[in-house]
């Protein structure tokens, strides 16, 4: 049997033929990851194991993860000193995995998690507290309001919406314009506000083209909505000066929320994608939000 090579702390040392057995979470949790902090969140049991649902959730944050972490990586000083704000955060798995796996060994930066429902933010505060995780943040906000309050900085390097429901992916994306986020990170949810309006303009829009039948039944309506609803945001950030990539974030066997959007900022605004963003509007009859929800932060380019 081939020989262990010795190691620097001899008490290590296996005996001569001898194996070190292998964590028993050795291929599912990464390495330098707090065990405590996983049974915190109750992705391990107590006696340190997982269940089949709390192992799919892990490998979805894990695989965000890989994705957040290249990102900053590549600020300045490899994230020294970075800030990230998590909307939706709920108990904030995404938000405790980053700074356990990432910022708890620099010696600068910080973790805004926002939420609405108040024993969240302070069940998150108080576990934050006990782990040591002093540069973490909670706060009891919607991801509306957050953009105006005076409890996070003017910058924000990297923002963050893990299945944040409906309009609310729109607010993140809306924060991290104004905050000049550096980064943007989306999984977008459920997705309502389009499909409203496709179904509200359905008579008219079924006389003026035959394209309306791809809503013209509820279930399709829902689909074309959420499937919109996404285009339309790339084609915004892309307007506003992002670098956008649009990819899977797990398998479809783990969940049906799959799309993953991240988006770079190179500080020049397209004009081309705000032309195609303001003739999909027209094509779908959703003109009125081009001043709400797809506000260009430029003046109004040539028709």
């Amino acid at each position: 049997m081939k020989q262990h090579k010795p190691r620097s702390n001899a008490a290590a040392v296996p005996a001569a033929g001898k194996t070190v057995p292998a964590h028993p979470l050795a291929d599912e949790v990464r390495p330098g990851q707090s065990v405590e902090l996983l049974k915190e969140l109750h992705i391990l049991t107590r006696e340190g194991k997982l269940n089949q649902d709390s192992r799919r959730k892990l490998k979805q944050v894990y695989h965000l993860y890989q994705f957040i972490e290249k990102l900053l990586l590549e600020l300045p000083q490899g994230g020294e000193g970075a800030t990230l704000a998590d909307h939706g955060a709920g108990k904030s798995y995404l938000g405790f995995i980053i700074y356990d796996l990432f910022f708890k060994s620099l010696h600068s930066g910080h973790i805004y998690g926002i939420e609405t429902r108040p024993e969240l933010v302070q069940k998150s505060r108080e576990l934050a507290a006990r782990l040591g995780f002093e540069r973490m943040s909670f706060l009891n906000l919607s991801v509306a309001e957050s953009t105006a309050s005076d409890a996070l900085p003017d910058q924000i390097d990297v923002v963050t919406a893990l299945h944040a429901c409906d309009t609310a992916t729109d607010d993140a994306i809306a924060f991290g314009l104004k905050k000049q986020a550096r980064y943007l990170v989306l999984v977008p949810c459920c997705q309502a506000e389009i499909a409203r309006c496709l179904n509200a303009n359905k008579a008219l829009s079924l006389r003026r083209t035959p394209l309306a039948e791809l809503w013209r039944h509820p279930l399709h309506t829902r689909e074309m909505g959420s499937q919109i609803t996404n285009v339309l945001r790339c084609l915004y950030l892309e307007a506003s000066g992002y670098q956008v990539t649009v990819t899977e974030l797990v398998g479809w066997e783990h969940s049906m929320k799959n799309e993953l959007i991240i988006a770079r900022r190179t500080g020049k605004p397209n004009h081309a994608a705000a032309q195609r963003l303001q003739s999909l509007l027209a094509e779908f009859g959703l003109t009125a939000l081009m001043d709400t929800r797809f506000l260009l932060p430029w003046p109004a380019f040539p028709a």
